[in-house]
């Protein structure tokens, strides 16, 4: 008996994708929930030189990526792991984590969430920090936990 799809099959095109800024970083949408049945979102991810996010844990989401470029320094079980251009790293949800780009250079990532919902997340986040004066720090937590995600 052939499966039922959760979802009918999608390509995304060059050009066909949503650039988004937050947190200093470029996130660039690949596949969303609305494409994948809320399976999963893919996303290419630029960090600046020194960036990266605060430590924090998805309690709904687990999260994988690739280093492309660069090389990432991960915070895994409490200790700092550098990666290098193609490694791979992945952070159940519940682990706190984080990364940084300790470099001179951007960092690459491709980067997955499953289920989905992370772009949603990224993208209220965006519209905080487009404010004039820059972000509420308040309001970023509070998005975040409507996400839930939390920063430790």
């Amino acid at each position: 008996m052939k499966p039922v799809p959760s979802a009918p099959p999608h390509i995304t095109f060059p050009g066909q994708t949503n650039v988004v800024r937050a947190f200093g970083d470029e996130a660039t949408f690949l596949l969303e929930g609305q494409q994948t049945g809320g399976r999963y979102t893919m996303f290419a991810y630029v960090t600046p030189p020194g960036g990266g996010p605060p430590p924090h844990y998805h309690a709904t989401e687990d999260e994988w990526w690739h280093v492309l470029e660069g090389t990432a320094s991960f915070l895994a079980d409490g200790q700092w792991v550098d990666v290098p251009a193609g490694g791979a790293v992945f952070m159940p949800k519940g682990n706190v984590h984080t990364f940084k780009n300790n470099t001179d250079r951007p960092l690459k990532q491709l980067i997955h969430t499953a289920p989905s919902g992370f772009e949603n997340f990224f993208r209220k986040s965006a519209e905080e920090f487009a404010k004039p004066g820059g972000p509420d720090m308040n309001r970023i937590m509070q998005i975040a936990a409507e996400h839930d995600i939390y920063f430790v």
